[in-house]
């Protein structure tokens, strides 16, 4: 196990070390796997959206045994309460004092199953947690163990029993990677699995939360270039001016794009700086779940539709090469 991080090799290799382990028991889910290791270390949450049966769930389980943190899995609902997932205050007999019991967020990484499918006010719980590392209960505050990170799945808002995620909500999420069913090839391959192994699932631990701390220092000291920054504003201010997008890209966004893009320059590319050409690799990620499109542009199915993929990655390529 990998106790500590010192330089980018060190990075690569608990990349390489996290995909072996990963691809014994999910394949075809490549460019996930990479962006939830850029999450990671760039201290972004994720949103994994697709239909039922995808392996998302699967996927950010597996994803989690390579890692030595505690993890704990938000099963969401419509009858989900606000204190099911922060905690609350226990009367406890016995000394005649009010006892704060934590809820499931209280550990370094958590999975919030079919965020959808709980109601907003319960939603709205993970506002402070995911912006702040802390929760407030009864006027109370309590910081986050780090390193912190949310895994949330997501089904298709068409499918019943689910909620629309708000746009606070959304721009929380580093990236919203879509998956859909598996190629041809990785779907052989995954029968062949589930054959040979079933359901069992064995993975050691390869990496100390001590190494994942120094990972995020790490990446968080790339340096970016002038002209990478410049791209970033640019990028993000074209997305709020085209008449195709109704509501652009914030300025949060540009910091999400920012973090990201050291991200996959360490993480992926193993350079200790950022360039253009990192920030349009990993642009479409953060974005394609912060902008609005103009049903009359691309759409007739509604006014306004933020589930336009293929819509959203025409316009982000189009300020790309403006």
């Amino acid at each position: 196990m990998i106790e500590d991080i010192n330089n980018l090799n060190d990075l690569k290799k608990i990349k390489e070390n996290i995909d072996t382990e990963v691809t014994k028991y999910v394949v075809g889910w490549d460019h996930v796997l990479q962006s939830l290791l850029i999450g990671l270390f760039a201290g972004g949450h994720i949103l994994l959206e697709g239909v039922p049966g995808t392996a998302k769930t699967y996927l950010a389980k597996i994803f989690s045994d390579c890692l030595s943190l505690s993890f704990r899995r938000i099963q969401s609902t419509p009858d989900l309460m606000p204190s099911d997932i922060t905690g609350s205050h226990i009367f406890n007999t016995k000394n005649l004092e009010f006892d704060f019991i934590p809820g499931p967020i209280f550990a370094n990484l958590v999975l919030v199953d079919e965020i959808n499918r709980a109601p907003p006010k319960s939603q709205s719980a993970l506002l402070e947690c995911m912006q702040e590392s802390q929760v407030t209960v009864d006027g109370k505050t309590s910081k986050l163990d780090e390193p912190f990170m949310i895994i949330a799945t997501k089904n298709p808002i068409e499918f019943e029993g689910t909620f629309p995620l708000p746009v606070a909500q959304l721009d929380r999420f580093m990236s919203r990677l879509i998956m859909n069913y598996p190629p041809h090839k990785a779907w052989v391959e995954i029968l062949n699995n589930k054959n040979e192994r079933g359901e069992t699932v064995n993975i050691d631990p390869i990496v100390k939360p001590k190494a994942l701390i120094s990972g995020r220092n790490l990446v968080r000291n790339v340096e970016v270039k002038k002209d990478a920054l410049e791209f970033i504003v640019d990028l993000v201010s074209q997305t709020r001016i085209m008449n195709q997008i109704s509501l652009g890209a914030s300025p949060t966004a540009s910091v999400a794009l920012l973090n990201a893009s050291k991200g996959y320059a360490a993480v992926v590319e193993g350079r200790d700086n950022v360039t253009v050409e990192d920030v349009k690799a990993i642009a479409f990620d953060v974005l394609n779940h912060r902008m609005i499109v103009k049903s009359d542009q691309y759409s007739s199915t509604s006014e306004e539709d933020t589930s336009d993929l293929s819509s959203i990655k025409t316009i982000i390529n189009e300020s790309i090469e403006s």
